[in-house]
């Protein structure tokens, strides 16, 4: 499903019991949201090592068995500033060193899964999360225009990447 003319990018989420992690992104691209962590992949590592290492970046935790849960490709048309379009590998972790500590790029908080803050989060994420969430796959295709707002939304179920 990945795309070559895109930026690949990590996401990462880490459950325990009934909650789940999110992280409030405090600058650059999608500041003052909620997210999983992640982003970019260095050069020479591996997507797995990429999430990995930015939750280590984030969050200060190490996930440990992580599992791959979504492929999520994002067009942003116009957006003003520029930004590149997206293929997100999503990944869970239950498992993990650490305790999670805010960090100069993110602060992260515990939710219920009953409780997910989806209005302080991306448009597109109630559409796929609650599904990664519940234990399925998925892929998904969304795009935004200038404003960052979501224009149209495609995600499926998948059994095996």
């Amino acid at each position: 499903m990945q795309q070559p003319d895109k930026l690949h990018v990590t996401l990462l989420f880490l459950l325990k019991d009934d909650e789940v992690l999110l992280a409030m992104k405090k600058r650059g691209f999608g500041a003052g949201l909620y997210n999983g962590v992640g982003g970019k992949l260095d050069p020479g590592e591996t997507i797995e090592q990429a999430a990995v290492r930015e939750c280590q970046e984030e969050v200060t935790v190490t996930p440990r068995n992580i599992q791959k849960v979504a492929e999520l490709n994002f067009v942003f048309a116009e957006s003003k500033p520029p930004q590149p379009d997206m293929y997100v590998t999503t990944f869970i972790a239950t498992e993990w060193d650490g305790e999670p500590t805010e960090t100069e790029e993110m602060s992260p908080k515990w939710f219920k899964l009953a409780e997910i803050p989806y209005e302080d989060m991306w448009e597109d994420d109630p559409y796929w999360l609650p599904q990664v969430l519940g234990g399925k796959k998925v892929i998904g295709d969304f795009s935004f225009n200038a404003q960052n707002k979501l224009l149209r939304h495609e995600v499926q179920t998948v059994h095996e990447f």
